[in-house]
């Protein structure tokens, strides 16, 4: 296992810094994504996040958030301007460590994946070096990571033996990965752009989809760590696979384009869902969303 994850990263030149900054950039939580700009509620502009981003910044030592953290900080400096910085220093350096050792994990699961072989959670403690301590933090990180960058659920298959398994979420059924291709799972990006559409009343122009990719590093002509060229991936690849709808919008010269969802995304998954996604990663309830959420109800009780 050691030797085929060591082929692995250098197959795909993943080296721990690379990946958490791309991992950083890509990671939906950490940044306010505008979502809700077609909602009747005048503060729906911009979504906020109630919690600071969990990506590579929260303490493995505590359950505390991390507004509490800092709130905690500048107290404890204006109270005690003079008191040793000893103790952050160390605490950095625990976080530091894992976060390395939550990018270790992914870039192993993603080699799992590919291979398509069954996890053990025996496996992942010598990934993380028996860190038995800090495993159940690194382990929920990477799991949340693996969900909203991947589109992968890590779920526990056969918990007498600690066996788990990675998923594609919502019911989908492509993971962005051509046939015989080495690469990484692109579900996520094309979860995100799903709810893009729903969010702006069930279509997009493309204007308004790479506004939102931006804010998450994700540009049309410039090569991506994960995704590869995202103009192709989005544009091509997901049309061909009928994930998305692009299409020229009527009477626009210079021609602009839309996108909708395509036949298999209304197959395969549903509003509601979609919408539990989004509002997952920015850690709120979908019925913040009260027009959307409406809609996706009406949606259910269709499809039933």
């Amino acid at each position: 296992e050691v030797r085929s994850f060591c082929q692995f990263r250098c197959t795909h030149g993943l080296e721990v810094a690379q990946v958490s900054k791309a991992l950083e950039e890509t990671h939906f939580s950490s940044h306010p994504l505008m979502l809700g700009n077609l909602k009747e509620d005048p503060d729906a502009g911009i979504l906020s996040i109630p919690k600071g981003p969990q990506s590579f910044c929260s303490s493995a030592s505590t359950a505390t958030s991390s507004t509490e953290l800092d709130e905690g900080s500048m107290s404890q400096e204006e109270d005690s301007p003079g008191i040793s910085q000893a103790a952050p220093d160390t605490e950095n350096v625990l976080i530091d460590d894992l976060d390395d050792k939550v990018v270790m994990l992914m870039i192993f699961l993603l080699l799992k994946y590919q291979m398509q072989e069954p996890i053990t959670e025996e496996e992942m403690l010598k990934i993380v070096d028996n860190c038995q301590a800090h495993f159940p933090e690194i382990l929920m990180r990477t799991s949340e990571h693996m969900e909203i960058i991947f589109g992968l659920d890590l779920k526990e298959v056969d918990p007498a033996n600690h066996r788990y398994d990675l998923l594609i979420k919502l019911g989908l059924t492509y993971d962005g990965m051509l046939h015989g291709e080495v690469g990484m799972p692109k579900t996520g990006i094309l979860l995100l752009i799903l709810g893009v559409i729903f969010m702006k009343g069930n279509c997009a122009t493309e204007d308004e989809v790479w506004e939102v990719l931006s804010v998450i590093g994700v540009y049309s002509g410039r090569k991506h760590l994960i995704l590869g060229e995202p103009r192709k991936l989005i544009t091509e690849d997901f049309v061909k696979e009928k994930y998305l709808e692009y299409r020229q919008v009527a009477d626009t010269d210079p021609a602009q384009f839309e996108f909708l969802w395509g036949p298999r995304a209304h197959a395969e998954t549903t509003k509601m869902k979609v919408l539990e996604f989004l509002a997952k990663v920015h850690g709120i309830d979908p019925s913040s969303f009260p027009s959307q959420y409406e809609e996706a109800l009406q949606d259910e009780e269709e499809r039933a």
